[in-house]
């Protein structure tokens, strides 16, 4: 019985789901957003790998899509992110995040100017109340958009290759840049792995045949879809995070003061306080000092990954954890994304040490293993920023 029949799943197909389905050996599914999406469709190995050294195609239509219009659009925006958004010019997208009175991070996401009265976001969480809460008094309309616009993300070297053979001309875009290449179809300099890649946004029901477009033009460039398995391990590679993961969104906990300022997930240049006035901000001043926690870059010793590890300073007092933890098949070392708290995390140098536990022949063993802290993201190839790209 296929997923997208089967009653007991109550997921919804995406746009190209038919397409990737087809694809799927593993048949490894999971929920994103209330849709079907692959975790991986053959392995996460072979496709990581295409990722990094050919190209990938990946479904990102399960996105939260918002899209903000109108005269009062950008003092909206700029009401409720963190960043001054005023400095994103048309054809331009631009990451932030936005906080709760508090200063917690709510969620983060990218940001795309399409014209001067026109926005889109995109995001990890579902975001419409917020939005029309925060729209309140503005000359600015919010709409869904989360299931009219579909999007299909192609990351790695080939990337640049593959539009040209199928006919789009992206070589003037710079990292961050969009245009409409074609009408009704946008095309960014984005992406989630930190290499060369493109977002395509077109509608929902012109996603089959853009997939079907670009899987031709990349049929001698070793194009491979992939799942979400292979795409995780390239973002943590490139130091981004992950809303439920590095960071609890504060409206979702359940637990007080686990919210996170964005000082404290590292992200305090993301914070203009020179634009006036924004949601959080007062309390965000207060807080840009006294930080509780610091998330960090870490090189693990060793080479067992270890997600969820608890932070030992000298080997004796705890005082943090990994929350993501990954072997780095291309930086050739085991890493890591990882909370510590104050004022341990500003200390030179560091004595940090994880503890991680293995299952080794039937019996769980555990050991100490050392953490070096690392400035900048684990991979971050040339190729990435190039203008024009390659053509490999």
């Amino acid at each position: 019985m296929s997923v997208m029949t089967d009653p007991k799943v109550g997921l919804i197909p995406g746009p190209v789901h038919d397409r990737l389905a087809a694809l799927s050996r593993s048949q490894a599914w999971y929920g994103w957003a209330g849709y079907v999406a692959p975790s991986h469709l053959d392995s996460m190995e072979f496709e990581y790998f295409a990722l990094r050294n050919q190209a990938s195609l990946f479904d990102v239509s399960p996105m939260h899509k918002y899209r903000i219009t109108g005269p009062g659009a950008l003092a909206m925006l700029n009401r409720m992110v963190t960043r001054d958004v005023a400095k994103l010019r048309a054809g331009r997208v631009g990451y932030t995040l936005w906080c709760d009175e508090e200063g917690m991070v709510i969620d983060d996401g990218t940001l795309f100017r399409l014209g001067e009265d026109d926005w889109r976001l995109c995001c990890q969480e579902p975001m419409l109340d917020w939005l029309m809460e925060a729209a309140w008094g503005f000359d600015a309309k919010v709409t869904d958009e989360s299931h009219d616009i579909a999007g299909l993300s192609l990351q790695g070297p080939c990337a640049f290759a593959i539009l040209e053979a199928a006919g789009l001309d992206v070589g003037h875009l710079k990292p961050f840049d969009l245009a409409e290449i074609e009408p009704g179809l946008t095309v960014s300099r984005t992406g989630f792995t930190g290499d060369l890649g493109y977002e395509l946004w077109t509608a929902w029901d012109a996603a089959p045949a853009l997939w079907d477009r670009l899987w031709e033009a990349g049929r001698h460039h070793g194009l491979r879809a992939i799942g979400y398995d292979a795409l995780n391990l390239a973002r943590i590679e490139a130091g981004f995070l992950t809303a439920g993961v590095d960071f609890q969104p504060v409206l979702s906990v359940e637990r007080l003061h686990r919210g996170l300022t964005p000082f404290e997930l590292n992200l305090g240049h993301m914070v203009h306080f020179d634009k006036g006035h924004f949601n959080g901000r007062r309390a965000l001043i207060r807080a840009r000092n006294t930080p509780r926690s610091l998330l960090m870059r870490l090189d693990v010793e060793g080479f067992k990954p270890a997600p969820g590890a608890l932070i030992y300073h000298r080997k004796k007092r705890e005082i943090g954890h990994l929350s993501s933890g990954i072997w780095s098949p291309t930086a050739k070392c085991n890493i890591a994304l990882a909370h510590v708290r104050m004022p341990y995390a500003a200390q030179r140098p560091a004595n940090l040490w994880a503890e991680i536990y293995t299952l080794e022949e039937g019996r769980w063993a555990t050991r100490m293993v050392r953490l070096t802290p690392v400035k900048g993201p684990f991979f971050a190839p040339p190729r990435a920023k190039a203008t024009p790209p390659a053509r490999l």
